[in-house]
């Protein structure tokens, strides 16, 4: 039987993430505890993530054929943020698959050397019109390959 306390999830450092965004809290990202909400966190993963992939090309919403459905979603908490802090963004692949990707997303509030709440979610790309699974296009391949 394994110990419980060995599997329980632990803040990461900045380090072991490869790239980062900078996002900034709203008055109401907060909620009546005072701190960010759960829910805001996993909009961050979203933003950042596809943001990332706007900006180096590889992810055209408007007129793109291939788009990532998330199929699994997971966030641990470690320390609350609330507004007014901002928040840096890692990002990392854990896993490129043929046509899945597991983005892991660690979430620091600004002067932070540990993640504040770290988390992951699979996206399966997708052509936009079946909406079934696609080999990932090459340059999108190509960019997350400098992630993992």
């Amino acid at each position: 039987m394994s110990d419980p306390q060995s599997e329980k999830p632990q803040a990461e450092p900045r380090s072991a993430y490869k790239v980062f965004r900078n996002i900034g809290t709203r008055w109401m990202d907060n909620d009546a505890y005072g701190h960010v909400n759960n829910v805001v966190y996993y909009s961050w993963f979203d933003t950042a993530v596809n943001a990332y992939l706007i900006e180096r090309g590889v992810l055209d919403i408007q007129h793109g054929g291939t788009i990532g459905l998330v199929i699994e979603t997971q966030c641990n908490y470690f320390s609350p943020l609330a507004f007014p802090q901002a928040v840096d963004v890692g990002i990392r692949v854990a896993r490129l698959g043929s046509s899945s990707v597991r983005y892991e997303v660690g979430l620091f509030a600004a002067d932070a050397q540990l993640t504040a709440a770290k988390g992951h979610f699979i996206h399966v790309y997708v052509d936009k019109m079946s909406r079934r699974p696609v080999p990932l296009p090459s340059k999108l391949k190509s960019v997350l390959e400098t992630l993992v």
